[in-house]
């Protein structure tokens, strides 16, 4: 159960844009899955999640009993810790259970875009070594099975990949069976010797896109911590007794952590609406299931609130929850608060390498906080606005937004020589122009790359348009 965070409103140090972060409540050691066992001991019953599209119901202690058979099955097809897994799916149940279960076990999950063709599959497994895959067998117009082909000789020293809910699939172990015969007492094993693992392991792999066309590597996730999680969860109001509506793809960074493991933290219910992103799907699950949390970036929402449908459903559940992605018009928060009955909507910001949000906007700012800027800075975390020589620049000018704490990435995936470009000393070059204003709230401006220099002036990206 969470505890109100401690105030996270530090101003500016004098007039200089530098922020740091409340020093507490102080940093949690426990692993993702000491979260989940802590879920399963305050609230087993409570429904943990909720998969619309595929009529699947799971309590606390059904997912934490499901995952961990999953552990069990993975270390039986010779995964050991620091072993890197695909998995490759849209929101199915088998896409959670992966996250709990490679946790478990100290396997990296290797989160792939389900809009992969052939060409850009085969370099991410490549690049990060992945001894397996978790996959669907296909979505939308992409035939998974038909695109593994290419790179399941690659694979061949571990059959690792599943036809979800199929027939089985030549050369393919199904997901049923790979948990199936499992004991009790190999679970209970697996949990023993999850107790070992460090707090500071990396789990997950998750990839960006890159300038070059390929996919950036990343390694998003520092640990095994669900540090962010709690404060997450803390500045929307999340409770156990609330529903979490989440179309967000799982693959994405924000679905992973600001959304499913907040839910752990907090022993609140997960829905997912559909197997990706529908309108209609999502409308019909808060209002079902009565959400009163919803995640989503403006699009999503701006999609939800122009369905032709949608003055047909009951949404009087809802009382907030985060939207990210990209800068909210004012009109668009206007029409969530008084349309969709969301109040207390919070903004957050970050990017995949500070796994992600390094600041977010409180339920309690005032509304013209929460529509013009992203928040302030999270506890524990520091951040500096800079200009091009590296000196940070005077409270209200515009300069490069440079992050460092507990959350940053442990680097690129196999790429050393990339790191040193965006992290100096501990320091993240977001390349995001941002301003701070004196309460500490943060404006994001554009990218660096973006701005212009004209007759000598310094002209920002919002400037020109």
């Amino acid at each position: 159960m969470l505890t109100p965070a401690a105030p996270r409103n530090r101003r500016p140090h004098g007039r200089l844009s530098y922020v740091v972060g409340a020093s507490g409540p102080p940093l949690s050691e426990r692993t993702v899955c000491d979260w989940l066992d802590a879920a399963v001991a305050a609230l087993p019953d409570r429904t943990a999640c909720v998969f619309r599209e595929q009529a699947v119901r799971l309590t606390w202690a059904a997912l934490h009993d499901q995952s961990d058979a999953l552990a069990v099955g993975l270390a039986c097809l010779g995964l050991v810790n620091g072993d890197r897994i695909g998995i490759w799916s849209p929101n199915r149940v088998e896409w959670l259970l992966a996250q709990y279960a490679t946790a478990r076990v100290g396997v990296i999950l290797v989160n792939v875009n389900p809009a992969y063709r052939v060409a850009e599959l085969e370099y991410v497994l490549d690049r990060v070594g992945a001894k397996g895959i978790i996959t669907a067998a296909a979505f939308k117009s992409s035939d998974y099975l038909a695109m593994l082909t290419t790179v399941r000789p690659k694979l061949a020293t571990l059959v690792g990949c599943t036809g979800m809910g199929l027939e089985p699939t030549p050369g393919m172990r199904n997901f049923a069976d790979v948990v199936a015969d499992v004991s009790a007492a190999e679970v209970a094993a697996v949990r023993v010797a999850s107790s070992a693992l460090s707090a500071f392991a990396a789990i997950n792999i998750q990839f960006t896109s890159g300038i070059t066309g390929n996919p950036k590597r990343r390694n998003p996730h520092p640990s095994q911590r669900g540090q962010q999680h709690y404060f997450l969860g803390s500045a929307m109001g999340l409770r156990a007794a609330n529903s979490l509506a989440i179309p967000v793809p799982l693959y994405y960074c924000f679905s992973t952590v600001v959304s499913s493991l907040a839910c752990a933290v907090t022993v609140a219910t997960m829905v997912f609406p559909s197997e990706g992103f529908k309108p209609l799907a999502t409308l019909q699950a808060v209002a079902a299931e009565r959400c009163a949390y919803l995640h989503g970036a403006p699009t999503m929402f701006i999609n939800e609130l122009d369905h032709p449908e949608f003055a047909q459903f009951d949404l009087s559940s809802l009382r907030g929850g985060i939207m990210t992605g990209s800068p909210c018009p004012v009109a668009v928060m206007q029409r969530i608060n008084e349309q969709m009955d969301m109040t207390e909507v919070t903004i957050a910001y970050g990017m995949t390498e500070t796994s992600p949000v390094s600041f977010q906007s409180s339920i309690d700012d005032p509304l013209d906080k929460r529509v013009t800027t992203v928040g302030r800075i999270l506890p524990h975390l520091e951040v500096k606005l800079v200009d091009a020589e590296g000196s940070t620049v005077p409270v209200g000018t515009p300069g490069d937004l440079w992050t460092r704490g507990y959350s940053l990435m442990q680097g690129y995936w196999g790429e050393r020589l990339q790191t040193p470009e965006s992290v100096t000393e501990g320091w993240m070059h977001t390349r995001d122009l941002a301003a701070l204003d004196q309460g500490g709230y943060c404006n994001i401006v554009g990218r660096v790359k973006d701005m212009l220099i004209r007759g000598g002036e310094t002209v920002y990206p919002r400037e020109t348009k």
